[in-house]
């Protein structure tokens, strides 16, 4: 069976073509184009000219993706239909039934938050494993040495929960089974990657901010460094009985000890001063670095503890991963040793760096999964930008 997946949720543009023979899952081709450059400007995705190179740049990305997959036959299209930037979805899933009409196939409508967590069920790269086996972001060497798991491998994983995090997204849900879900908590404002990104535009670091903030904390020396003068940030609603996120006061938290530094500062983090002295241009470099350690921890304190506890509410056998914030390395490894020491039975499932970001290989591996929903009726698929995942 081979399956063609079409993504355009947000801003990036994305054709894959999966193989699947012989029990396994191939990816003859994943193409993403992004638009990352064409927005930064602007601090965010601006949706109508995200619209717009989708317009652009889809033929061409399906074109790359089937010379890149050798093949011109496939049995079914799957596009994204949600959630998302409606006016982008709807590129997507326009272009994927012009393609059903003409080449008379069935499509099969995914659900943008499910192919998050179905990336974990992606081959070659996918590693089933328990909390007591190395980490899955170790070097090439290590994971030759790992048994790798076949897709088709769920047995022992459910009940599990599910943290898909995203520049967009920030929810724990409860997977019962591969297609039954349920939402148990999400954040009540900004998602986890919407919080990084703003709170690198106030320390004037560019968009997209989550690697940014990520690299800028990997340079903080906190042994060197931590005293009276250390920021220390809040951890929001990281204690409620409830499973919910907010990260928006987070956010205001760090704007306001910026405000509160010296101007001289605030002037050279945002590159406007001139005639500083040495000490206080390594003053303004420290503060970054500072800040950005203490806000990445706490965003990934609260996605932490709040996961953690719902796996022990709801007595689950798995945590899985899943969203463009999962490829943050200090949170992979952080979840890695939290699970180990305090639920060490529990497996841990999360996908590689690759297929952490928005891509169509995840929307073939769960059109496969979901292929018996295929559907040539193809004229009453819809984009819906507020698509809920479960019950």
């Amino acid at each position: 069976m081979k399956i063609l997946a079409i993504e355009t949720s947000c801003d990036d543009t994305c054709v894959a073509l999966l193989k699947i023979e012989n029990c396994k899952l191939e990816i003859s081709s994943n193409i993403v184009s992004s638009q990352v450059k064409l927005h930064a400007k602007y601090g965010g995705v601006y949706p109508s000219l995200a619209k717009r190179e989708h317009q652009k740049n889809l033929p061409v990305v399906f074109q790359q993706a089937i010379k890149e997959a050798k093949t011109k036959k496939f049995d079914a299209i799957a596009v994204t239909v949600g959630p998302g930037l409606e006016p982008c979805l709807w590129i997507g899933v326009n272009f994927a039934k012009d393609l059903a009409k003409k080449m008379k196939l069935p499509i099969l409508p995914i659900n943008h938050i499910e192919a998050h967590i179905m990336a974990n069920w992606i081959e070659p790269i996918r590693q089933i494993q328990n909390s007591k086996t190395e980490l899955p972001f170790m070097e090439a060497k290590v994971k030759k040495r790992m048994k790798s798991s076949s897709p088709f491998q769920i047995q022992n994983l459910f009940p599990a929960v599910c943290l898909v995090v995203s520049g967009g997204h920030t929810q724990l849900i409860l997977m019962k089974n591969i297609g039954n879900y349920k939402l148990i908590g999400e954040t009540r404002d900004d998602a986890a990657g919407e919080c990084f990104d703003k709170i690198a535009r106030i320390l004037g670091l560019g968009y997209p901010g989550g690697p940014i903030v990520a690299a800028k904390a990997a340079q903080f020396q906190i042994k060197k460094y931590i005293g009276d003068t250390y920021v220390k940030l809040p951890r929001p609603m990281m204690y409620t009985k409830d499973y919910d996120f907010s990260f928006s006061g987070l956010k205001t938290a760090v704007l306001y000890d910026f405000r509160s530094r010296p101007l001289k500062i605030r002037k050279s983090i945002l590159r406007q001063g001139s005639g500083l002295t040495l000490s206080e241009v390594e003053a303004s470099k420290k503060y970054i670095q500072e800040m950005c350690f203490e806000a990445q921890q706490a965003i990934i304190d609260v996605l932490i503890k709040k996961t953690i506890k719902a796996a022990k509410d709801y007595r689950v056998k798995s945590i899985i991963l899943g969203g463009g914030v999962v490829a943050n390395k200090e949170l992979r490894k952080q979840f890695q040793n939290k699970i180990q020491k305090e639920i060490p039975n529990t497996k841990y499932l999360i996908p590689d760096t690759k297929y952490c970001t928005d891509n169509a290989a995840m929307v073939a591996a769960t059109a496969y999964f979901n292929r018996k929903k295929a559907t040539k009726n193809w004229q009453k698929i819809e984009a819906d930008a507020n698509l809920k995942i479960g019950k």
